[in-house]
């Protein structure tokens, strides 16, 4: 059985970690979690995405560091002098997701789970959940790049040093979490979200992110410029000419990925 499900209802892809007892993620586990946020790129029935895990102990335990010895079906795993590299591909297969990721953090999300929760394009989080980079604590190193990005500079370097846990509700100050709420409240709230992102044009919602992921770490002006250019992009396609004409008559607009 795999550690991960991909479910599709209403323009909405819900992708499950399901690997007890806190989802720890072993070779096979990220292997799983790239081939399904990559499989979610060409889908024509899919505008948005939310990535969660089953039960409430954890979003993501960090790493199982017993399941990274071998590879899959007891063969030796083929990244020899790169370990790191099945790692790196799932979290930017989620970084580069076609569509807008919202992470439903249902619990603790440490090391590992801290990293894929900031791969994501906005966060939910219940009450109980935490984040840390813990790694420190067990003589490893983190991912504090995206600890970085999450909550900037001098709080990752906290968080980083110390390896203490933040709570959601310090992120949600910080602004790194939209929304903090009731543990039973949390599948409806990154529902609600995502069903709010699947009403935008499935053209403009790509590009958008492309153009975003694109332009992160560009200089200003060559960020603009490049902003400008996918601007250009959209106006080709009738989703585009659609949405001013449905602003304008007050009406729903009718997307037709074109």
């Amino acid at each position: 059985m795999s550690a991960v499900t991909v479910e599709v209802a209403d323009l909405v892809a819900t992708v499950t970690l399901d690997r007890p007892p806190v989802n720890a993620v072993d070779r096979t586990a990220l292997l799983a979690i790239r081939d399904a946020f990559t499989s979610l790129n060409g889908r024509r029935d899919v505008r948005a995405a939310v990535f969660t895990s089953a039960g409430t102990r954890a979003f993501m335990g960090g790493a199982d560091l017993d399941g990274f010895d071998g590879g899959l079906d007891g063969q030796p795993a083929p990244e020899v002098t790169d370990p790191g590299t099945v790692a790196r591909e799932a979290l930017w297969a989620v970084t580069d997701c076609a569509v807008p990721v919202v992470a439903a953090v249902n619990g603790p999300a440490i090391g590992a789970g801290l990293a894929f929760a900031a791969c994501c394009d906005m966060i939910v989080a219940a009450e109980h959940a935490t984040f840390g980079a813990l790694e420190i604590n067990v003589g490893l190193l983190g991912a504090s790049a995206q600890l970085s990005l999450l909550v900037g500079r001098h709080k990752a370097r906290e968080m980083y040093f110390l390896g203490e846990k933040v709570s959601a509700a310090e992120l949600h100050r910080l602004g790194a979490v939209r929304a903090v709420v009731p543990a039973e409240l949390l599948t409806a709230t990154a529902g609600e979200l995502a069903a709010a992102l699947a009403t935008k044009s499935p053209i403009a919602l790509r590009l958008a992110k492309e153009s975003m992921n694109r332009v992160e770490f560009l200089p200003l002006k060559e960020a603009y410029r490049t902003e400008q250019d996918y601007t250009n992009r959209l106006l080709t396609y009738a989703d585009s000419a659609e949405a001013r004409a449905a602003y304008l008559e007050k009406r729903p607009p009718r997307w037709g990925w074109h």
